[in-house]
């Protein structure tokens, strides 16, 4: 598929944003990777003032026809009914993102037998994917579809005044996908990939790893071909998550990574545009077995580490105001002339 030009990022905002943190009345680098992402953020919008708001958490929610083989606690109902809370307030993410006045965008990829539901938006490519242990997930020009609604829903939240994306998910079975997904990118046998998900016993983590292992046999995905790895091993979410990190980078728009899922989709992303990933944000490491796996081959660092697992975009929200704190430091704090006192200098070792 054609995807639309990506421009390099902004140095001389960058620089510009090193050199006001300079200026900050405090320590050089005091604030870590807070100061470096702020930085990233400038040389990704040519904003140096670094914007933050408004921002809203889109949520992709799909089913998975993997389900039939026993590889998680609940069936594809819930998925339905998490779709129902998200445009109703009341799920986890919900009440994290009112703390940090983040809007929460429920977006129905493909959830199974839906009929719709107010605050639920409609991007549906499919009415579920197939179980990928019996062939692929979706069809190629599905997956291509699915991009295509991620990268069209960053243009949208942009033209609304967006100025930071979190991004996260909801649909029963997709951390097998997400799995299958990583293992055929990074080579990896599912074991080394796999893990309980939303809380499988022993014998359901050895059928969800079976699963994994028969649909990458079947479908036999080639890891320098990402749309194929999501057309035959992923899901809606997936796909229509990719492209969301793809219109990051197209739109100039951060986006916050949440866990496991979205991590296999920005790698996708990467894949397809390597120049995607200046769009890209690590909020945390998944609990996950490829939750480190996958920020390493995406050469991100994460800000928070806290056994976070719970999806719906809550890790990805989380960070939110982690940066709003950054931010008013930038923006706000004391300068070192202000307070008369001579600048920190970069020392050598």
């Amino acid at each position: 598929m054609n995807i639309p030009a990506i421009l390099p990022p902004d140095e001389a905002a960058r620089q510009a944003a090193h050199d006001h943190w300079a200026a900050c009345a405090h320590p050089l680098g005091g604030l870590g990777a807070l100061e470096t992402v702020l930085e990233d953020i400038a040389a990704l919008t040519g904003d140096v003032s670094v914007p933050l708001a408004p921002r809203a958490v889109l949520v992709l929610c799909a089913d998975n026809g993997v389900v039939a083989q026993g590889v998680t606690q609940s069936d594809s109902s819930v998925t339905a009914a998490v779709a129902r809370g998200l445009a109703s307030g009341g799920t986890s993410v919900c009440r994290m993102a009112a703390v940090a006045s983040c809007r929460v965008v429920p977006v129905d990829m493909g959830i199974l037998d839906f009929p719709g539901c107010p605050g639920v938006l409609d991007r549906r490519v499919g009415n579920g994917t197939t179980d990928i242990t019996q062939g692929p997930a979706m069809t190629r020009d599905q997956a291509e579809a699915a991009i295509r609604a991620g990268i069209e829903l960053v243009a949208e939240q942009k033209a609304a005044g967006v100025r930071l994306l979190a991004v996260g998910e909801m649909g029963i079975g997709n951390t097998t996908t997400s799995s299958a997904v990583t293992a055929a990118l990074l080579d990896l046998p599912p074991e080394r990939v796999t893990g309980r998900g939303a809380g499988l016993s022993d014998q359901g983590l050895t059928r969800k790893i079976a699963a994994v292992g028969r649909a990458l046999a079947v479908n036999r995905p080639a890891p320098n071909d990402p749309i194929g790895v999501l057309a035959k091993v992923g899901g809606f979410d997936i796909a229509g998550l990719c492209g969301v990190f793809l219109g990051g980078a197209i739109h100039r728009v951060p986006v916050l990574m949440d866990g496991l899922i979205t991590a296999a989709a920005a790698l996708c992303a990467a894949r397809l545009a390597p120049e995607a990933g200046q769009a890209i944000f690590a909020s945390h490491v998944s609990a996950e077995p490829a939750g480190a796996m996958l920020l390493e081959a995406l050469g991100k660092k994460p800000l928070i580490t806290a056994g976070l697992r719970l999806g719906e975009g809550t890790g990805a929200v989380a960070a939110i105001p982690l940066l709003d704190m950054a931010r008013a430091v930038y923006a706000e704090s004391d300068t070192f002339d202000q307070r008369g006192i001579e600048a920190y200098q970069p020392l050598g070792g």
